[in-house]
């Protein structure tokens, strides 16, 4: 199989040259080429023709977000990840880049001086990006998947009332959650709950920007927190965000019990923690992101009774997350992401409207149970 083709956009020699060193040693990559600022990487692209690119947001002549405005232009479908510094200003710029059309990002170690470390940070995050936004999602998901039961299509209509909705999602999240809760309404009536994999600071200018955009209120989930309708919570990084029960009200939880598949704040750690308090009066949704998290956790949404949506692959960034839960038959409904938004809304509407016994009862015997 032929190598993936990276082109580096970055001004400091420091890291074009520790990011060529982790590149290099992959096997199944290659450093197509560098650049030193993005006017320099227009040129580089046709000649390289790489298959993805690695963008630095801070640049001279022209900077990250100004690159990826014209790299979507000349070339929409070829993978950005942008490779951003772990402060405000660099966490709000790359929320912007991927809002503008980059397919993910990385952190830049906190400090080049021990290049060991630096190096074994920047090989944990990135290359798994790399080999799964060039097409080897295959080879970035089989060390971590694990066998599940294979469960058959449902049998019956689900008859229980949604009480929340929960949703999990990593790589190509940020556009996804901006494009799918924007179109909820104002009179939504459940509660949400959202993992998106991101670290610290990174969650909260997330949830300002999704609450600017949405009719419902978005904000970073804090611990006791009481649970109501018409707001939407998302995990903060670096905590799982789970539910208790205090007397006849739920209230937010957060821990940073140890990462799962890999992740803080992980989908299956919330999946689990709604399931155990809602059962089956749930809809889990699993959106584009790398991996398998999410995919234990619908498998026991499921089994309680809930309902499962996945996003399609064609709509997805990387379909391992959704992937994971269509594969092993989790999914009651697979969807294109413009489609989301108005299925949930079907969902919880209809199943608030329960059959009445007798209604349910003509349904089954005309099904021939």
């Amino acid at each position: 199989m032929a190598k993936g083709r990276v082109l580096i956009v970055d001004d400091s020699v420091v890291v074009r040259r520790l990011l060529s060193d982790v590149i290099t040693e992959s096997s199944e990559l290659v450093v197509a080429g560098i650049a030193a600022n993005g006017r320099i990487a227009l040129g580089r692209i046709p000649q390289v023709n790489p298959d993805i690119v690695v963008l630095d947001v801070e640049m001279p002549e022209l900077d990250g977000l100004q690159t990826l405005v014209e790299i979507r232009k000349l070339y929409p479908r070829l993978p950005v990840v942008m490779f951003s510094s772990l402060t405000e200003r660099g966490a709000a710029t790359t929320l912007e880049a991927l809002t503008g059309g980059a397919s993910d990002y990385v952190t830049k170690p906190t400090s080049l001086g021990g290049q060991g470390s630096a190096s074994d940070q920047v090989r944990s995050q990135l290359i798994p990006k790399l080999l799964a936004l060039c097409g080897n999602r295959v080879k970035v998901d089989a060390p971590s998947a694990r066998p599940f039961p294979t469960l058959g299509a449902p049998q019956r209509a689900i008859l229980s009332p949604v009480e929340i909705v929960v949703i999990g999602t990593s790589t190509g999240g940020p556009n996804a959650l901006g494009e799918l809760l924007p179109r909820l309404p104002a009179d939504f009536p459940v509660p949400i709950l959202v993992t998106q994999h991101m670290p610290p600071m990174f969650t909260r200018l997330l949830a300002e920007r999704l609450n600017s955009k949405c009719q419902l209120a978005v904000r970073e989930a804090q611990a006791g927190e009481l649970l109501a309708p018409g707001t939407i919570w998302i995990a903060p990084g670096d905590f799982h965000l789970g539910l208790e029960r205090s007397e006849s009200e739920t209230v937010l939880t957060i821990n940073q019990d140890p990462p799962e598949n890999g992740c803080r704040p992980a989908v299956d750690s919330m999946f689990r923690s709604a399931a155990a308090l809602y059962g089956g009066k749930m809809l889990a949704v699993v959106l584009t992101g790398m991996g398998q998290d999410g995919a234990r956790g619908a498998e026991q949404i499921r089994e309680l009774g809930g309902q499962v949506f996945a996003q399609d692959e064609e709509t997805s960034v990387v379909w391992g997350m959704p992937g994971a839960v269509v594969r092993n038959q989790l999914a009651h409904k697979v969807l294109p992401l413009q489609a989301m938004a108005q299925a949930i809304c079907d969902a919880v509407s209809l199943s608030l409207k329960r059959e009445s016994p007798v209604s349910a009862n003509r349904s089954e015997l005309a099904n021939g149970r």
